[in-house]
């Protein structure tokens, strides 16, 4: 079927007869659109120049609507169709309490805190998620989802770039975070419920405990795939000198035992090597093939009212130079 981009501009078709009574009422200084100059010029012989008139105004009509119709951008619809795509569905959750802080993790030989690390490795592993829907979750003393599944990895990476340690309480709130991505996530089919939980602590805050969290994401069939950072030990900074301290406690049974309870894995990552392997291992995850967005091809035929319209005007050129010369004669 033929559909047009534009139809108000269907509207420009009475131009030349609004320019025509504006100019016949006196209410304008002159004609808003003149026509072709040896076809005012017949309007002002008698008799045997009045059959002349009619083809130049002819030809002139056609002309302007085939220009009108050429700027109301006529286009061939196909049939709609939603080819199939393949991809995973990924929501990262990532812990933003205050013991991320800790600078215990080295980057270019240079020691840095642990939600940085965290945010270089995600965010090439976000550019290797081509075809993938990826969302990002923050958590600390609570839980917020910063950006549901989208294609849109460029702004998932700016959300997690811009995040800062602490924005969501100082305390981790574990099993909410993993509430509330179920939540986000049941919606999904069951293949694709994959949730990957970045955290170095304890469950400290939040309503629901770990374990029962992970029972409800069982039963709405998500997977978790739980990844501990950060060294057995910590660091920080005392008068310009670099201390090493006890490491955060990490959970690490709790966090196994969601990995397991919810058909997900379970990772260390006590440096930035071990955080990128991880990332290598969810590359693994079989894709899945889904129902991508509706698809209606269009072809544009503006370019067919936009040719007859020059071949309209190279015959109307013709007609004005024929009517001069017989003029002369």
């Amino acid at each position: 079927m033929i559909e047009f981009a534009w139809p108000w501009l269907g509207l420009a078709v009475f131009l030349p007869l609004l320019a025509r009574l504006l100019a016949a009422s006196g209410r304008a200084g002159g004609s808003l659109l003149r026509l072709p100059v040896r076809v005012e010029l017949s309007h002002s012989v008698a008799g045997r120049k009045s059959a002349a008139l009619r083809p130049a105004v002819w030809l002139f009509a056609l002309l302007w609507l085939a220009l009108v119709g050429a700027a109301m951008r006529p286009q061939w619809l196909g049939e709609v169709a939603q080819p199939p795509q393949t991809g995973r569905d990924l929501l990262l959750a990532v812990d933003v309490s205050g013991s991320m802080a800790a600078e215990d993790m080295v980057i270019a030989r240079r020691r840095v805190d642990r939600l940085t690390a965290v945010k270089v490795v995600l965010g090439d592993f976000l550019e290797r998620r081509i075809g993938d829907r990826v969302g990002l979750l923050l958590f600390g003393q609570q839980a917020y989802l910063l950006t549901p599944l989208t294609f849109d990895r460029a702004h998932v990476r700016y959300q997690l770039e811009t995040s800062v340690i602490g924005m969501a309480g100082r305390e981790t709130a574990i099993g909410d975070a993993i509430g509330l991505a179920v939540k986000r996530l049941r919606e999904r089919p069951e293949s694709q419920r994959v949730l990957v939980l970045l955290t170095d602590g304890v469950n400290t805050a939040g309503t629901l405990e770990p374990l029962k969290a992970a029972e409800l994401a069982a039963s709405e069939g998500v997977r978790v795939y739980t990844v501990a950072i950060g060294s057995e030990r910590g660091a920080t900074q005392m008068f310009g000198l670099q201390l090493n301290t006890a490491g955060a406690e990490i959970d690490e049974p709790t966090l196994i035992a969601v990995a397991e309870r919810t058909g997900g894995r379970f990772f260390r990552a006590r440096d930035t090597a071990e955080l990128a392997g991880i990332y290598a291992e969810v590359d693994r995850l079989e894709p899945v093939e889904y129902e991508g967005e509706p698809l209606r091809p269009r072809d544009e035929l503006y370019v067919w009212p936009l040719a007859a319209a020059l071949l309209l005007g190279l015959l109307l050129g013709g007609l004005q130079w024929m009517e001069g010369m017989a003029w002369r004669r």
